[in-house]
């Protein structure tokens, strides 16, 4: 697999940030190209915000006025991508992931917040390749078999607890 760069910024400050979930990230990103086979060097944007933070990028993109645990935002269609021209990577595109929710779901859900970062990156890089679940279907079904099969590679607890 070629370089792969991972650009993590911190924008809130409600959560603290555990030692080990940037490296989980990069991780996770990693797993995920190569469970997809994407050989290509790439780049992937990754931003803590807190829940304002979220609900306003929600509220501006989607026309949600509510926040959500994580936003994809793609740069390419298709498999055609954005190219760094410094580099040569591709630009697969940014995820947005609200730190509190994440720690409020961790809670609900009953597992710990490196399995809650891990599983919506994984969910959110799915997204940066074309993966869409909102009409439901087969490509949901697909799209939560890959994000459990990264939890396995990356030894976090999987869930047997989803329902499509």
């Amino acid at each position: 697999m070629e370089k792969i760069r991972v650009i993590i910024t911190n924008d809130q400050k409600k959560v603290k940030i555990p030692t080990g979930i940037r490296m989980l990230i990069r991780r996770c990103c990693h797993a995920v190209l190569r469970m997809e086979g994407f050989d290509d060097p790439a780049e992937i944007s990754v931003t803590f915000v807190d829940n304002e933070q979220i609900r306003e990028l929600n509220a501006q993109y989607r026309n949600k006025d509510s926040s959500t645990d994580v936003l994809s935002f793609p740069m390419g269609e298709n498999g055609i991508y954005d190219i760094n021209h410094d580099t040569g990577a591709k630009i697969l595109g940014d995820i947005v992931l609200s730190m509190e929710t994440a720690l409020e779901q961790a809670d609900r859900y009953g597992h710990g917040l490196d399995r809650e970062v891990g599983y919506l990156t994984a969910h959110s890089m799915l997204h940066l390749l074309g993966y869409d679940h909102e009409n439901g279907g087969m490509e949901r079904v697909r799209m939560r078999e890959k994000e459990e099969l990264v939890m396995t590679q990356l030894g976090l607890p999987g869930t047997s607890s989803y329902t499509v």
